[in-house]
């Protein structure tokens, strides 16, 4: 099995080329958001950690985006506790798919938490600054200083773009995105 690990940007579209792949794909941000509504015991240890901000069950985004602004630890805090589920969650996916020739990981913090491994195939979305602050200021909870939060915890982007072997240039067009991805699937087969 062939893992292949999206890198990039935030609003770079990482989670569209991971999908684009037609294979398999985990994608931590939807689990996360499972997690907030399904996982009781998510909440119980958020609840534990930062009482003053998670009081209801399920969790909601507003509880989480008030928790990470109003302390800078507190993004950490949080990461600590949703990762360890996710890295249960991501192991879980690896075994049901242990017979694909290829799985894609969309985890936003891979490089962060050690979660690839040496022999994973790093993929770099980049994308023009212009154009992801343009698509990402069409989200309807899109919120900058929530932004600036976690960009403060991530790997530099040159860092990450050094560590992949392919780059896929995204301006935002399918066709693009298709070919480039047709490229690196050829160049995996060999």
């Amino acid at each position: 099995m062939i893992r292949v690990g999206i890198l990039g940007d935030i609003g770079s579209g990482k989670s569209y080329v991971a999908k684009s792949f037609g294979y398999p794909v985990f994608n931590a941000d939807e689990e996360v958001a499972k997690l907030y509504k399904k996982d009781r015991k998510i909440f119980n240890k958020l609840k534990k950690i930062l009482p003053k901000y998670f009081y209801k069950f399920p969790i909601n985004k507003i509880e989480v985006t008030n928790a990470i602004l109003s302390n800078k630890n507190n993004l950490k805090k949080i990461v600590k506790v949703v990762h360890f589920e996710i890295k249960k969650k991501m192991n879980t996916f690896l075994k049901k798919n242990k017979q694909k020739k290829i799985v894609v990981l969309d985890i936003p913090l891979l490089l962060e938490n050690k979660i690839n491994k040496k022999d994973d195939i790093l993929i770099f979305v980049q994308s023009k600054r212009a154009d992801i602050f343009k698509r990402l200021n069409k989200r309807a909870n899109f919120n900058l200083k929530l932004f600036n939060k976690f960009k403060s915890i991530q790997l530099p982007l040159d860092y990450k773009k050094k560590k992949s072997q392919f780059i896929i240039l995204n301006n935002f067009t399918k066709a693009s995105v298709k070919n480039s991805i047709k490229k690196i699937i050829n160049k995996l087969d060999k």
